[in-house]
């Protein structure tokens, strides 16, 4: 076990040591390319067979990154579930750390300072390659959020596990217990693409307008907040829609037995019915509720094919809730 750990980087975790439940690796150091953005549990394991993290952080590696989250209304909590089971070597990205601090509003973009030293501390480099994944339960929820903050800040190999359920239920190797330090890094600093971003402003013109030829506003809220009949999560945040958006749940993004993303075709075919357009010319305009799920729509329109610039808006209902007035008609419980 002691070999094991240093050839993953990671220092000697406390006593009680992490438990290996199952391991099919073999230790090679050969180099393998991912052949899409959302990597299958198979070809990840392989990938991580032949990149482990080593000590050395000059040499690039394949690093599990878990971003597993829960809504405030859910007793359980990211990062004891990932002391519960993970995959080794595996690192935790949290979201309600890794964020605005200043902002009102719960998932707000960290500054480029927070997320280099987010990273540092975690043990990731800039060149590493890394694989977002959430929990066994869920499926798709978080990672997608955390995979596309890796992107904001320019980090240059960024993979989604799909998934971590199928992952444990194949038999690849996974450990709990406590977990073992990383060795530090020093993560540079970068600006945020703020292309890759949208905001309360933009948005609101958009809303004003009545619409924005060549731009469509997507939803990721199940059906019932997006219609105002369901409450939000949040207390005392009323629910209901940005006029003019589409309503395009999550959950119909996944498939129900495996948690995974549904394959590019049926993603597709999804899409189409909802009236997304796939045409590049049309704009894509992410949300949900704190800006997390919004970014399984990116993951979905990316996998299926669908052109079109991509921006998530950052504070998503939550702030948009907040900073219009029900009465001005920028709240609407129009039936779809």
């Amino acid at each position: 076990m002691a070999l094991t750990r240093a050839l993953f980087g990671l220092t000697r975790a406390p006593k009680p040591k992490p438990t290996i439940l199952n391991s099919k690796f073999s230790m090679v150091t050969t180099t393998r390319a991912f052949s899409s953005c959302i990597v299958e549990p198979a070809e990840f394991a392989k990938a991580l067979e032949a990149n482990p993290p080593l000590p050395n952080t000059d040499t690039p590696r394949v690093i599990p990154i878990s971003a597993e989250w829960y809504l405030p209304n859910d007793s359980r909590k990211g990062i004891e579930e990932f002391g519960k089971l993970r995959i080794p070597t595996a690192r935790f990205f949290d979201l309600d750390a890794i964020k605005d601090h200043d902002s009102p509003y719960p998932h707000m973009l960290p500054t480029g300072e927070t997320f280099a030293k987010a990273m540092s501390d975690m043990g990731v480099g800039r060149e590493d390659t890394v694989v977002l994944y959430d929990s066994p339960q869920l499926g798709i929820f978080s990672a997608p959020r955390a995979a596309w903050t890796f992107r904001v800040f320019g980090h240059p190999r960024v993979y989604l596990l799909n998934n971590f359920k199928v992952w444990v239920e194949q038999g690849f190797p996974v450990e709990k217990g406590p977990v073992g330090k990383a060795v530090r890094t020093q993560y540079p600093v970068t600006e945020p693409d703020l292309s890759l971003v949208s905001s309360f402003g933009k948005i609101r013109e958009i809303a004003e307008e009545g619409g924005r030829e060549g731009v469509q506003i997507l939803d990721a809220r199940p059906q019932g907040r997006f219609l105002g009949s369901d409450p939000e999560p949040r207390p005392g945040l009323p629910s209901g829609h940005v006029p003019g958006s589409i309503s395009v749940p999550f959950s119909e993004l996944i498939d129900p037995v495996t948690k995974k993303l549904r394959s590019g075709e049926e993603l597709g075919r999804i899409l189409l019915s909802k009236g997304v357009d796939p045409s590049g010319e049309v704009e894509k305009k992410l949300m949900c509720g704190t800006g997390v799920t919004a970014a399984v729509i990116d993951s979905a329109l990316q996998l299926a094919g669908f052109g079109g610039k991509r921006e998530v808006y950052d504070g998503s209902w939550t702030e948009w809730a907040q900073r219009v007035d029900e009465k001005s008609g920028l709240i609407s419980k129009k039936q779809i």
